[in-house]
């Protein structure tokens, strides 16, 4: 089973990996029999992290109550995700809580013997400000790329690093995500990326030495507003990148296959430097990011050639829009990515507004309920009512943020409840043979689709999303032509 390994750095990487996430649950294909998430933050209590967990989490219980096989033709939540190999879905950042830096790297003892600043201590002084030595690092490194690349240095060594390794398999791939115009992304990724290239994995023919690897660098896409005693300035961000691009161009030539995103219209957000109060609203730039691990995972193996932990050639690659818009619809995107997305996020939405706004009003009456045990016992259980609906309610929340933010992508009327069906932005739904409307015209598909659902007395929500998986895509064919 090939498996496709996707390591989030910092808070980007937690939100392209949330993005990716949600994309699965909608059905959106990936070329691999499962993904492992991985993310690398120190920063513990960051909102952006805990919730992007919290959702992995939850898609991981939905998926395992439900089977996946030949006969199913359910593609909701189609892609497994492994957390078994790191099941917290982080690498630890050992040392770095109430620690300043300074103590960290132990300058207090560079010395000599009659207690003098030596050599070291010089070094230090010259290659680090006195604020990058007084700065603490339990939420990151705070746009600090010199600080991170010393700190994280110590992943490698880690017990859930050395379970990737030992778990990689011949046909696996490595995705990389991070910014670069931050702390903990743009040191942390070239750090990786050598890690990986260097690490023998004796007993295993150096698979992870030569594993095919992509990465997506994300650069600046929004900015922060000014304030006086944060260490983040958002004035830094061209200036940071353009460095750190330089650098990626010299020396980092260990990717097979390398994306880049950005955009030029940003959004000002709150100035927060770490824990529970970063949390970024989603962006459209995070679902493009996602797009190029979709893409990565779809090259054939012919692509990457890797020998000795050398790569013989290096693709690269950029995200466009077929039309600039401050407001994305689907009519916006490129014809390969509508073929990616629009069709199984567009039947997700019916189904977790359904969910939202109707099933209540239907589950007690209604024969696709009544007729395969879809009932109060069901409705109100652990799998419905806390994971599959924590999945919902990501979906829903994810949409609404990407619709309002700068640039938005906002290609549904999220609010549209008159006619259910009026949710795509620049299009009319076509017209169906019934008589029937709205959420009306919804049960009745539900109702004539649920005579060909077989029930799964031990898995009941395999069948319930079976049942809604075909039923969403008669109707998404039938009004949208999909």
């Amino acid at each position: 089973m090939s498996k496709l390994y996707v390591f989030g750095i910092g808070g980007t990487g937690a939100r392209v990996l949330k993005s990716l996430t949600l994309l699965m649950a909608a059905g959106v294909k990936i070329n691999a029999d499962e993904v492992a998430p991985i993310i690398i933050d120190p920063d513990l209590a960051a909102a952006d992290l805990t919730r992007t967990i919290k959702l992995m989490q939850d898609y991981v219980k939905v998926r395992n109550s439900i089977d996946v096989d030949n006969a199913s033709k359910n593609g909701f939540f189609n892609t497994k995700i492994n957390m078994d190999i790191v099941p917290s879905g982080r690498i630890p950042v050992q040392n770095t809580k109430d620690v300043k830096f300074k103590d960290y790297i132990g300058l207090s003892w560079m010395v000599d013997e009659k207690g003098n600043e030596n050599a070291n201590h010089a070094l230090v002084s010259m290659l680090f400000s006195e604020k990058n030595l007084e700065s603490t690092m339990e939420v990151g490194f705070k746009g600090n790329p010199n600080i991170g690349s010393v700190v994280l240095n110590q992943f490698s060594f880690s017990d859930e690093y050395k379970a990737f390794e030992s778990s990689v398999k011949q046909g696996d791939r490595v995705f990389v995500v991070s910014s670069i115009f931050g702390g903990t992304g743009a040191s942390g990724f070239p750090l990786l990326v050598k890690e990986l290239r260097k690490s023998k994995n004796k007993g295993e023919n150096d698979l992870v030495r030569n594993v095919p690897i992509g990465a997506v660098t994300v650069l600046p896409y929004f900015d922060v507003k000014y304030k006086e005693d944060s260490e983040i300035d958002s004035t830094t961000f061209i200036s940071k990148a353009k460095a750190a691009l330089s650098y990626y161009d010299t020396n980092l030539t260990e990717v097979n296959s390398l994306y880049y995103i950005a955009d030029s219209i940003t959004k000002h957000y709150e100035n927060s430097e770490g824990g529970d109060t970063q949390r970024n609203e989603a962006h459209f730039v995070e679902l493009a990011a996602a797009l190029a691990i979709v893409d990565f995972a779809s090259q054939p193996d012919s692509s990457f050639q890797t020998v000795d932990g050398n790569v013989k050639n290096t693709t690269y690659k950029e995200f466009g829009i077929e039309r600039e818009s401050k407001s994305i619809l689907f009519n916006d995107l490129c014809q390969i990515t509508n073929q990616t997305i629009k069709k199984p996020m567009t039947q997700f939405l019916l189904f977790c507004k359904y969910l939202n706004e109707q099933i209540s009003n239907s589950y007690r009456y209604q024969p696709w309920a009544k007729n395969h045990k879809f009932d109060d016992n069901f409705i109100k259980g652990q799998y419905f009512q806390s994971d599959l609906t924590g999945v919902k309610n990501a979906y829903l929340e994810w949409l609404s943020e990407m619709s309002s933010n700068s640039r938005a992508f906002s290609p549904y009327d999220l609010n549209a409840k008159k006619d259910v069906f009026a949710l795509i932005k620049g299009e009319s739904p076509a017209k169906v043979m019934s008589l029937k409307s709205n959420y009306d015209l919804f049960n009745d598909t539900l109702n004539d689709m649920q005579a060909k659902i077989k029930d799964n007395d031990s898995k009941v929500l395999h069948s319930f999303l079976e049942l809604f998986y075909q039923a969403t895509d008669k109707l998404v064919k039938s009004k949208f032509r999909l």
